[in-house]
């Protein structure tokens, strides 16, 4: 077995319905380079099964580690990784065939990037594209450390299957926090952002899938407290100070309303809808630039609409 380029990790918990297909399209990448660390905390066995099922296709490690909440899992498999370079696969996504042979083409040419990231679709529960999530920021150039907390602070607009790390820039800012059981993702980026360069490719190479049974989705459901805007509040006042004093406040009234709008429509997600005109008001408070800014760092529209899409055609 050749020394591995790519590992994948996957953290899983219950995802039997969907770890097939994400398996899969590690299989669909035809690179015997890339490896798999697969951490499952499932209540049955059936996901150890599946994957074991991929074994005589995919160089798969298993770890049955049911002690471990997702994001310390995701960290366990990050440590456990033997490649430079990682990616995080959760089981609801997907890759496109073809992801992983532009991703050589972008380390070779830029190998000290700590990170790359892509554009992806979005798809529902019967894996139908409703729209593209692509992110503000320029296409195949390193972001200024500058633009991207500033347009990133607003809103994350990463998703998950769309980044591949460095193992060591990883290990180096901590990986995920596990006190942020919503928003982790959000603030890894930015941690990350501050020890060296991000590339954007703009081509989607990736599938994000929206569905009811989504771990986004019950966590939000279940906060009945809402400390779901703090899970966003803490992850802002970590990183504002990052920016320049004259460019703090505008963002931060930005990412304010932004969240007053995430919340909302987190609530609105559960029957409550009482925040909606709240969060309405706070977009028009900002004004005509700061509903530009708002608009386009949120990247709501590719967010929203393909939920509407899948909500109205019964498969959200």
């Amino acid at each position: 077995m050749q020394q591995p380029w790519l590992s994948v990790i996957i953290p899983c918990r219950n995802g039997e319905r969907w770890l097939a297909a994400a398996l899969q399209s590690i299989v669909e990448q035809r690179d015997p380079g890339i490896e798999i660390a697969f951490v499952d905390a499932s209540e049955s066995d059936a996901c150890l099964q599946i994957a074991n099922s991929f074994s005589d296709r995919l160089d798969i490690r298993i770890f049955h580690r049911p002690d471990l909440p997702y994001i310390a899992a995701t960290n366990f498999g990050a440590e456990q990784a033997g490649a430079d370079h990682i990616c995080i696969l959760h089981v609801d996504d997907l890759w496109l065939p073809d992801r992983c042979a532009h991703l050589r083409q972008w380390l070779a040419a830029r190998p000290e990037a700590v990170m790359h990231l892509h554009s992806c679709y979005i798809i529902d529960e019967a894996g139908k594209r409703g729209g593209i999530w692509r992110c503000p920021l320029p296409d195949d150039a390193a972001v200024s450390t500058q633009t991207l907390y500033e347009r990133l602070l607003i809103q994350n607009f990463i998703s998950t299957p769309t980044i591949t790390t460095r193992r060591d820039a990883y290990l180096k800012v901590g990986g995920l926090d596990s006190a942020l059981w919503y928003t982790a993702d959000w603030d890894f980026y930015l941690k990350i952002a501050a020890i060296g360069d991000i590339f954007y490719h703009s081509r989607p190479l990736a599938c994000y899938r929206v569905h009811k049974n989504s771990l986004s989705f019950l966590t939000t459901v279940k906060d009945r407290s809402f400390n779901f805007r703090a899970q966003h509040q803490m992850v802002v006042d970590r990183h504002i100070s990052a920016l320049p004093p004259d460019r703090r406040q505008q963002v931060f009234r930005v990412a304010a309303a932004s969240m007053d709008v995430n919340t909302a429509l987190a609530a609105a997600a559960t029957g409550r809808f009482s925040q909606l005109a709240k969060a309405f008001f706070a977009i028009l408070a900002l004004g005509p630039r700061g509903i530009r800014q708002y608009l386009i760092c949120s990247r709501i529209a590719d967010r929203l609409i393909p939920r509407a899409r899948a909500f109205l055609a019964g498969r959200l």
